[in-house]
């Protein structure tokens, strides 16, 4: 699920872009979807929509592709595309133009 990948790397960006405070003491690790509200709120909604879409991409990553529909693959697909674009708004970095992608369906 590279839309999912890609979504994954935005908030990379975002996270880099606002780093933490170092504390002396060591925090548990934590996922980018779980640290991205604390860094930029107003993607909190985005943050949970890709934690929860994260056990379909490791599905997917596993080829157990019978528990992902076309419609979920199109969904996320949307969504990243969003994302991604909203990430780049707010990063101040020019929109980076979609490759095609043709990808065939297991079935």
């Amino acid at each position: 699920m590279a839309a999912h990948l890609a979504a994954l790397r935005a908030a990379a960006a975002i996270l880099a872009a606002h780093p933490r405070p170092t504390e002396g003491r060591r925090r548990r690790l934590r996922s980018a979807w779980e640290l991205l509200p604390e860094a930029e709120p107003d993607l909190a909604q985005w943050a949970s929509y890709f934690a929860d879409t994260a056990a379909k991409r490791a599905a997917a990553e596993a080829g157990m592709v019978r528990r992902i529909s076309a419609a979920d693959a199109d969904e996320i697909l949307a969504e990243a595309e969003t994302f991604v674009s909203t990430v780049e708004g707010i990063l101040g970095v020019p929109s980076q133009p979609q490759l095609p992608v043709d990808v065939p369906l297991a079935g």
